[in-house]
């Protein structure tokens, strides 16, 4: 007969410290400004109400951490970029954040798709892993979001030259006189 006891003190020592993981959570030692901590620990919802985050928001914080990688020349793919520099050229604009990146974002967790061109010579399988690493901890860190997953593909590779021959062109001879 003692074992049914012991498993009733078991279930109810569980709750206890699942009653006080919570309680360690709360902001104030006042039992009804509590924070409500959810499976993936985030704070999003307490006793006063829910907040929610807009796409667009987690899409800003994933573009500007991918941008913050050495290695990262660009975001997204070619018609993205065109209609980048575009936006670029045209006064009081200002750069797209979110070009190159998509997300799902849910109650406690988000997912996101980044489209990226890298430097040449950057081996891109360590550019992913820490462009991964950062849009993780940017998103983590500022949503309380847990961050489920971040595809990255590769567009294009880009050379630094690419870049001065576009320019030297303009200052070349004429070929023909």
């Amino acid at each position: 007969m003692s074992s049914p006891d012991t498993g009733a003190t078991t279930d109810s020592t569980k709750a206890n410290s699942s009653s006080s993981a919570t309680s360690s959570a709360s902001t104030s030692s006042d039992p009804s400004r509590e924070i409500a901590v959810g499976d993936s620990g985030s704070a999003l919802i307490d006793a006063h109400g829910k907040t929610s985050i807009a796409d667009t928001v987690v899409a800003k914080i994933a573009g500007i951490a991918a941008r913050e990688i050495d290695g990262v020349h660009d975001l997204g793919g070619a018609a993205s970029r065109m209609v980048g520099r575009v936006r670029e050229v045209i006064p009081g604009t200002t750069q797209n954040l979110t070009q190159g990146v998509s997300v799902e974002v849910g109650e406690k967790q988000a997912a996101v798709d980044l489209g990226l061109v890298a430097e040449y010579g950057v081996a891109i399988h360590q550019l992913a892993q820490a462009v991964r690493e950062n849009v993780i901890g940017a998103i983590s860190g500022m949503t309380g979001l847990e961050v489920t997953e971040v595809n990255i593909m590769v567009h294009d590779v880009h050379f630094a030259d690419e870049d001065d021959d576009n320019d030297d062109s303009d200052r070349s001879e004429p070929r023909v006189q």
